[in-house]
């Protein structure tokens, strides 16, 4: 078990290593691993491995600013490539000619303004812990791989390669484009004519770039370590104007539609005695504007000092925008939900946009900012607090309708440029995501691409997930999905699957991420062999509310979330079908780690587990900050140690005996 000591990496994807998990979990070699205790199928295989995961995965969706064209990227079994469709048939296309498995993700989709381009970044991880502007080499390739920035004719053509960076801007005027490389900003022109070279310098790690409307200026975010500055470069002569300077960490430059004005976010600055960490404390955030020529900025609206005024964490934080109407919108979770307020550009009070008790999240705002699309586990039916439904709602009234109602998942909406549609990617419980048009005024879907899921793709196979909610010792309330096999044996063997993040809801249904629409495909395969699988939704999870997903005594600070995942086992051993001497329980990166806190804790409960690059000692993750040498002592490093190690699944080793897969 010395191995159990190495820490690895959170969020960390690796979906070669879940699908190692499937067939370890799934067939004999397990049996002969983990000998009398292991989980055994009950069920014949009625589908294969290599059937389940056939299926192709969309993501980055966008729209250009004006007509009805959009692109996204598909993953079809490690082949990534472009897609474009146009208004108003729609008609899928793929435009890029990728066809080995190399692993080099497709980002940053974006189309110019007029429709003419599309511009992506090939290479990198941009969802690991690791820099994602070092490229990635999982095929031992002899060539270096490198991230790249590329441009393609929306006609069609052979892809330009623009230059080596990330996080591309197309220019407002369609001629140009800037991007982000060796902690500065650099241009090059969008049809890749010439060379790249820096546009301007700067001091600071300079990125986060936003043209001006017409394309006259560029805003941009200057970190300097425990502070950062909004700057706007407007052309060689002029020197570059700094907004409100001060010591605080400025971030989320927005224009204003007349270009004359920005606003950002302002949090106060690191530093300061330290405080002790074992405690929680509001973390505050304010809005501000400022004038783009003179730099003279004023407060426009301050968090409250509360846990729910803290900066918002989920998806695209505070998801700012400067709308028509002289209204700014924000998301805040000062009602205990991750909602969407606005407020009017001279201030005044917020107004709630989204009341409810539902979270917005992939939010993107009309090309006339006129009203905002989102996803959101809301809708009429009782069970949509487990799905995603695309929401629409002007930016002055608190009007929402669920656009996409019923028992399919919808997320990542974009409205195109001509106002007439909203474009977003779909699933259900059986039909794996695929790119999908709706009229930005309701009516019937229209999905795209359909040809490219394979013939032989179980789609009626699959089961329906259902509602699974139990109580922890504690009393919280814990959402789960359930995957019941049909016939086989009168008591199954159970699994239980715990997501990573911890920000993470699991659905009913595909997942709108990679990385778990490949844990799903997993547990459909697990039922389809026999067993009962229930995927625990624990605490620290978003889309049931601020104090579910900010709980005191958490993670490294006491590990309450695991009470949720071993109160799923037991949940498990109460239903009639389920062998409670059967059960097993596995998971990546969070889920990881408490699959080894439930097995070092719980070996009675648990009979075997697949720990996938979990983190095993919180200590190796905290001593270095707790403990480092400096006059001024964070008052409680020590209790902080003591808990972190009593929360990790190496403190419980000697009661460990369940085998396990690392």
């Amino acid at each position: 078990m010395q191995a159990l000591r190495t820490s690895a990496y959170l969020r960390r994807p690796a979906v070669f290593l879940i699908i190692i998990s499937v067939a370890i979990v799934a067939n004999t070699s397990l049996r002969h691993a983990i000998a009398q205790r292991a989980i055994r199928g009950s069920q014949s295989e009625s589908f294969t491995i290599e059937q389940i995961k056939s299926y192709p995965f969309p993501n980055e969706l966008t729209a250009s600013a004006t007509g009805s064209r959009i692109a996204w990227a598909f993953n079809e079994r490690g082949a990534r490539n472009v897609w474009v469709a146009e208004g108003p048939d729609f008609k899928a296309r793929r435009l890029t000619n990728y066809n080995n498995d190399d692993g080099q993700e497709l980002t940053s989709l974006s189309i110019s303004a007029d429709g003419k381009y599309v511009v992506y970044v090939r290479g990198g991880d941009h969802g690991s812990n690791f820099d994602s502007s070092v490229g990635v080499n999982p095929a031992m390739s002899t060539t270096q791989m490198r991230v790249q920035i590329w441009s393609v004719s929306f006609a069609g053509g052979e892809p330009k390669l623009i230059a080596e960076g990330d996080d591309p801007l197309i220019s407002p005027k369609n001629d140009r484009l800037v991007f982000v490389k060796e902690r500065g900003i650099w241009s090059a022109p969008l049809d890749g004519s010439s060379p790249a070279k820096r546009f301007f310098y700067a001091r600071g790690d300079c990125g986060a770039p936003e043209w001006s409307p017409d394309g006259s200026s560029l805003a941009f975010v200057s970190g300097r370590g425990d502070h950062s500055f909004i700057g706007i470069y407007t052309n060689e002569s002029t020197p570059i104007v700094y907004l409100s300077p001060s010591t605080s960490r400025d971030s989320s430059p927005r224009w204003s539609p007349d270009g004359k004005r920005i606003v950002f976010t302002r949090r106060p600055g690191n530093g300061g005695v330290p405080e002790p960490v074992l405690e929680q404390r509001p973390q505050p955030w304010a809005i501000w504007t400022a004038n783009a020529t003179t730099g003279e900025g004023q407060l426009l609206w301050k968090s409250p000092v509360t846990l729910r005024g803290s900066l918002p964490s989920t998806h695209g934080g505070t998801n700012l925008h400067w709308a028509s109407a002289g209204r700014i919108v924000f998301l805040s979770y000062i009602d205990g939900w991750p909602h969407l307020y606005s407020i009017s550009e001279n201030g005044g009070e917020p107004l709630l946009l989204t009341p409810g008790k539902y979270m917005a999240e992939y939010i993107s705002i009309s090309y006339d900012r006129r009203y905002m699309v989102f996803a959101a586990n809301a809708g009429s039916d009782v069970d949509d607090i487990d799905r995603r439904h695309i929401v629409k709602v002007p930016v002055d009234r608190a009007e929402p309708v669920v656009v996409t109602p019923g028992k399919g998942l919808e997320w990542t909406p974009f409205v195109t440029g001509d106002g007439k549609y909203i474009a977003y990617i779909a699933a259900s419980p059986q039909r794996p995501p695929l790119p999908t048009v709706i009229s930005s005024n309701g009516g019937k879907p229209v999905t795209l691409a359909e040809d490219r899921v394979p013939a032989d793709f179980p789609l009626t196979k699959l089961v329906t997930p259902k509602k699974a909610v139990y109580k922890a010792p504690d009393g919280v309330e814990v959402h789960g999905q359930l995957f019941e096999p049909t016939g086989g044996a009168g008591k199954k063997p159970a699994v239980i699957y715990v997501h990573g993040g911890p920000p993470r809801q699991m659905l009913l249904g595909w997942h709108y991420s990679d990385y778990y629409t490949n844990a799903y495909a997993l547990n459909q395969y697990l039922a389809s062999r026999g067993y009962v699988v229930l995927s625990v939704n624990y605490r620290l999870g978003i889309g049931y509310g601020h104090d579910f997903h900010r709980p005191p005594n958490a993670g490294v600070q006491g590990a309450a979330e695991y009470q949720d995942v071993k109160a799923g086992a037991e949940y498990l051993q109460q239903l009639p079908q389920v062998d409670p001497k059967r059960i097993g329980i596995y998971g990546g990166s969070y889920g990881g780690y408490l699959t080894a806190l439930a097995l070092a804790r719980d070996s009675k409960l648990f009979a075997a587990g697949v720990d996938i690059h979990g983190v095993h000692n919180w200590n190796a993750e905290r001593a270095a900050f707790l403990l480092e040498d400096r006059y001024e002592k964070i008052p409680d490093a020590q209790r902080a140690l003591d808990v972190a190690w009593q929360s990790s699944p190496v403190s419980s080793i000697a009661t460990w005996k369940s085998p396990v897969l690392l």
